[in-house]
């Protein structure tokens, strides 16, 4: 009997990507083989195939919708599947390394981040609310706040000139007017309502809502409008040349019984709030009341939506980032487990431009580019933090943000996106 390295297996190499194709008949491998070695099959197989290809690429593996990260015949093995089957290879190209751009240093810890196309938002520990360029260059630092800077979120992130949003532990959120690219920022509405420290906020699609949540375990939702929420002329003091608009909550949610962690909006419509309660809940705003509940096992510390799969991350008290498919009628909505930090994961953001792809960032110093289709392993890990990794952003598809408490943003340049 032959030994296993001498066994031969039959697959067919597919892709959905054109001009990579090579003839989709069956080839007799070794079972053995494995990512490194298809990769060389496939770049011989296109250069016979095509004279004009010069240039090697690098491909990964998808195998029963997940990709290849050991010996073929190791992931035939834990599906149960047979070696007497012709097994169909898909290849893609693979995502490359994001690189590292820059790093930003903050006076404190930086909680809240949110990029745009050319403008990067940050929350500070030292109360502060700042602005930066992309390439690094600081543009503004404002101090309005009278205690930490939990969250920041861009009113509309096509079009900073619409304003921003800051939450803090001073129990008030600020709304702010910018002209984008000067130092002409202005307080133009405080948000008052909350009886303890605000810790997230997320801002509507359609940027004409706001909803926030905090340590009073209540989620607030509020008008972006500078007229007061219900149409009535707003409570207004004189502060230098501007009025600062004091406005109250539309309306207030209960349900949670701890602190709110994090907020995303669904649609225009539907709120999700993910809570230290261990429970994410799902909220109709037009009825003001749950539409659907997930209840995990440990205080959930971060959440993403993504309206280009439907589906929500989460992050635990526990090491592990939770896929949930919150419409699924087969099975546990908890449809994958994604497991390699070392620590509690701080913060989970979806790629806004790729289904599969998200990053996220722990308090073991380390930020994980992943792909949904390799959830033991990530893509790459971005190294350059030297304290926990407080929070994420992809807002803008071609970088990769971070920040942490050792005081600084990192920056990373995603190459799969060109200019």
């Amino acid at each position: 009997m032959q030994n296993s390295s001498e066994c031969q297996l039959q697959i067919r190499l597919i892709t959905k990507q054109d001009s990579y194709a090579v003839p989709d008949v069956p080839l007799s491998v070794p079972q053995t083989i494995d990512t490194k070695s298809l990769n060389d099959l496939v770049n011989q197989l296109l250069k016979e195939n095509n004279s004009d290809f010069l240039k090697p690429r690098e491909f990964d593996f998808l195998v029963f919708g997940e990709l290849l990260r050991v010996p073929i015949i190791e992931h035939l093995q834990e599906r149960n599947v047979s070696t007497e089957v012709t097994v169909d290879v898909e290849y893609i190209e693979r995502t490359p390394s994001p690189e590292p751009e820059d790093s930003l240093l903050h006076d404190d810890w930086v909680a809240g981040i949110h990029t745009t196309d050319k403008w990067i938002l940050t929350g500070c520990y030292d109360y502060s609310v700042n602005i930066w360029t992309l390439h690094g260059k600081p543009v503004v630092s404002l101090k309005e706040h009278k205690n930490v800077v939990k969250a920041v979120s861009w009113l509309d992130e096509k079009d900073p000139s619409k304003g921003f949003i800051s939450v803090s532990h001073d129990l008030t959120g600020i709304l702010w007017s910018w002209e984008p690219g000067s130092d002409n920022v202005l307080p133009k509405a405080i948000l008052r309502g909350h009886e303890r420290g605000i810790d997230s906020v997320g801002v509507s699609p359609n940027s004409s809502r706001l909803a926030t949540g905090g340590w009073d375990t209540n989620l607030k939702l509020w008008s972006t409008s500078l007229k007061d929420d219900r149409d009535e002329p707003a409570h207004k003091k004189v502060r230098g040349n501007t009025d600062l608009v004091t406005k109250t909550p539309l309306n207030t949610l209960k349900g949670h019984k701890e602190t709110i962690s994090s907020i995303n909006w669904v649609d225009n419509y539907e709120v999700c709030t993910a809570s230290m309660d261990h429970t994410i809940k799902f909220w109709d705003v037009e009825l003001c009341g749950i539409k659907n509940e997930i209840v995990g096992q440990k205080a959930f510390l971060s959440s993403s939506w993504s309206p280009l799969s439907n589906t929500l991350l989460a992050s635990s008290a526990d090491r592990h980032i939770r896929l949930y498919d919150p419409r699924s009628s087969e099975g546990s909505i908890c449809k994958t487990t994604f497991t390699s930090h070392t620590l509690w994961v701080s913060s989970v953001t979806w790629s806004k431009y790729d289904q599969h792809l998200f990053l996220s960032g722990g308090y073991d110093s380390t930020v994980k580019l992943w792909d949904t289709r390799s959830p033991k392993a990530p893509l790459y890990n971005l190294q350059g933090h030297q304290g926990q990794v407080l929070s994420v952003d992809w807002s803008n598809k071609k970088y990769l943000v971070s920040g942490g408490s050792d005081n600084s943003v990192h920056i990373f340049r995603n190459k799969d996106v060109k200019d």
